[in-house]
């Protein structure tokens, strides 16, 4: 399963920021824009794992582009998508 994510640019001196729009509270950051999307797959598969724990089912990825339009605070992010470990 791939989860659409979204990576606040970084800088020299800023890290990689990145969210989880369908799973809410799930983030992470990474110093590159590699670790960061690698950092991205280990954070949902913890989010999966607390789900489990839980009982609950794990929510179905939305589409890169729906979530685009129902995110416009993010505008400027870069968007791509992870594979859940």
């Amino acid at each position: 399963m791939r989860y659409p994510i979204a990576i606040e640019p970084g800088s020299a001196t800023q890290a990689f920021g990145v969210v989880v729009p369908d799973l809410p509270g799930c983030f992470s950051a990474g110093d590159t824009l590699d670790a960061a999307m690698h950092n991205a797959a280990d954070a949902i598969a913890a989010w999966r794992e607390a789900l489990c724990i839980a009982g609950e089912p794990m929510p179905a990825p939305s589409e890169l582009s729906e979530l685009r339009k129902r995110h416009p605070e993010l505008t400027g992010w870069i968007w791509a998508e992870v594979r859940a470990a």
